[in-house]
């Protein structure tokens, strides 16, 4: 079974930076899309940033400019880059892979990491 395991939030005040990991573990026979999802006291869960095979990364309006997703498959982590962080990226932080897994067969999985908080202070 695979899991995503994320760390990397925190407390910050408002201009500055955080850096955003996720860690995947386990047998990961392709990669479907990857990103970030975050979700906001009192709001949905939102899509942050998410990169589908073969495509470029789309990001959130509400983040362009100030975010980059990345990725190293070499050690199946995927990165999130926070810079110029506002009050309003005020949330819990999750990754998300759709990945397809072969147990017995070949499987499609929603994985979810655990979620980060990170506060943005004013």
């Amino acid at each position: 079974q695979v899991q995503l395991v994320e760390s990397g939030g925190g407390l910050v005040q408002a201009g500055g930076s955080l850096r955003l990991s996720c860690v995947a573990s386990g047998s990961i026979f392709r990669v479907n899309a990857m990103g970030w999802y975050r979700q906001a006291p009192g709001n949905q869960r939102e899509l942050v940033a998410i990169m589908r095979s073969g495509s470029t990364t789309n990001y959130a309006d509400s983040v362009k400019g100030r975010f980059t997703f990345s990725r190293d498959n070499t050690k199946n982590t995927m990165y999130l880059q926070m810079n110029s962080l506002k009050p309003e990226d005020t949330a819990v932080y999750y990754c998300y892979a759709d990945l397809t897994v072969i147990i017995g067969t070949s499987r499609d999985l929603e994985v979810w990491g655990q979620g980060t908080l990170v506060t943005v202070s004013s």
